[in-house]
C-alpha cells in the first residue's frame, strides 16, 4: 500500500453505537495516507491531529512529518485520520442536535479504519492536544497493536481548568443565535469568540505582550483585539461552529480511568513503550499533566519543550519537537 496524497474516505453502513447511549446510522472517516506500507507491516507512524486540525498532516506538521524529516515517509506509512465529529470529510454535525461523541468513540471509529486499511500493527502513535487524549485511550483498546506512544501537551483526564475554557467557548458559541437556526454556517459569529476565548489558553502572556502589547498610549483599539478577531475570523473561514461545539465537548469526556478503576490503573496498565512531551508555559495542559501521565506508565520517558509558546508550542515549534523525537530514539 502506498500513499496518494490525497484525502481517501472509508464509509461503513453499520449503526455506530456510542458511548453516551446514542447512535450514528454509519460512519465516514476521511483519512491520508504517506510513504509505503513495508511488507511486514512494522512501518506504521498514526498519528492524531488535534481540535480543529484535519488528516493532511502535512499541512499543519509540514516541519515534523516528510522525506527525511523526524517523521520521515521515507522510512514510514504515515496514516492520519479525521475524527468523527470534525468537518473535514469525516461523519459530522450538520446543526445543533449532534449526539455526544466521546473520545473513546472516536478511537473506536479507528480501529475500524485500521481493520479496514489491513494494518495489525502500529508501530508509533503520535498526537498533541486532543490528539494525544486519543492515543493515549487507544494504546489502552487495543495493547495488541500499539508498540510505541508519544502523547504530546496533552492529559489523562480533562480537567475542570480545562473543561471550564471549553464551556466558556460553547457559551460564546451559543450566545450566536443562529447556532440554533440550524442554517449551513449557523454559530459564526459565536465561533469568533469562542476562538478568542481559546487563543487565551493556547498562548501565554509573555507572547501575547510581547507581539501584541500596547507601545503608545492610546485609550483603545489596542492590538491584540484585532488579533484575537482575526484568529476567530480565520477559524470561521474553515471550520464549522457546530463542529467546533462537538468536538470540544469530546475533549472534555476524556478520562482514560473511566471503566477502568482510576486513572492511575488506566496508565499503569499501557503496555506501548512511552514517550511523553509536556510543554513547560502550558497553561491549558500544565506540565504536571503530561508528568504525571510518564511518571505512571511503566518505563517511560518524559521530554520538556522549553518555549514561550505555551501550548501551541507543539505546533509552533515543530523542529524543536522533532529534535526531541529524534534524541530519544522512539522511532523504530
Amino acid at each position: 500500500m502506498s500513499t496518494s496524497n490525497a484525502m481517501n474516505t472509508f464509509g461503513s453502513s453499520t449503526r455506530f453505537d456510542l458511548e453516551g447511549g446514542d447512535f450514528l446510522d454509519g460512519l465516514k472517516i476521511a483519512y491520508h495516507t504517506y510513504g509505503e506500507l513495508a511488507p511486514s507491516g512494522t512501518n506504521v507512524i498514526w498519528i492524531c491531529h488535534p481540535l480543529t486540525g484535519n488528516s493532511d498532516v502535512m499541512s499543519w506538521w509540514g516541519e515534523l512529518v516528510g522525506p527525511g524529516l523526524a517523521i520521515d515517509t521515507d522510512r514510514f506509512f504515515v496514516v492520519c485520520a479525521n475524527v468523527i465529529g470534525s468537518c473535514y470529510g469525516s461523519s459530522e454535525p450538520s446543526y445543533s442536535s449532534f449526539p455526544l461523541v466521546s473520545i473513546r468513540d472516536q478511537v473506536r471509529a479507528f480501529t475500524q479504519l485500521r481493520v479496514y486499511l489491513g494494518i495489525s500493527r502500529i508501530a508509533c502513535l503520535i498526537g498533541g492536544s486532543m490528539g494525544g487524549q486519543h492515543v493515549m485511550e487507544w494504546a489502552l483498546v487495543e495493547p495488541d497493536v500499539i508498540e510505541r506512544i508519544i502523547p504530546i501537551a496533552t492529559n489523562a483526564k480533562q480537567s475542570a481548568w480545562a473543561v471550564a475554557f471549553n464551556a466558556a467557548q460553547r457559551l460564546a458559541i451559543t450566545a450566536d443565535p443562529t447556532f440554533y437556526t440550524n442554517v449551513p454556517g449557523g454559530g459564526a459569529a459565536g465561533l469568533i469568540a469562542a476562538r478568542a476565548v481559546g487563543m487565551l489558553s493556547y498562548r501565554t502572556p509573555v507572547l501575547y505582550n510581547v507581539g501584541q502589547g500596547v507601545d503608545d498610549q492610546r485609550l483603545q483599539n489596542f492590538p491584540v483585539e484585532t488579533y484575537l478577531y482575526y484568529q476567530g475570523a480565520k477559524l470561521r473561514k474553515r471550520f464549522s461552529a457546530y463542529s467546533y461545539y462537538a468536538l470540544t465537548r469530546s475533549m472534555d469526556s476524556h478520562d482514560v480511568g473511566r471503566g477502568r478503576g482510576s486513572t492511575g490503573e488506566a496508565l499503569r496498565s499501557i503496555r506501548a513503550k512511552a514517550l511523553v512531551v509536556g510543554v513547560d508555559t502550558d497553561m491549558l495542559f500544565p506540565e504536571s499533566e503530561q508528568q504525571y501521565i510518564a511518571d505512571m506508565i511503566g518505563g517511560a520517558t518524559y521530554r520538556r519543550m522549553t518555549s514561550v509558546s505555551g501550548h501551541d508550542a507543539f505546533l509552533i515549534q515543530q523542529k524543536a519537537l522533532g529534535n526531541i523525537i529524534q534524541q530519544a530514539r522512539i522511532l523504530p
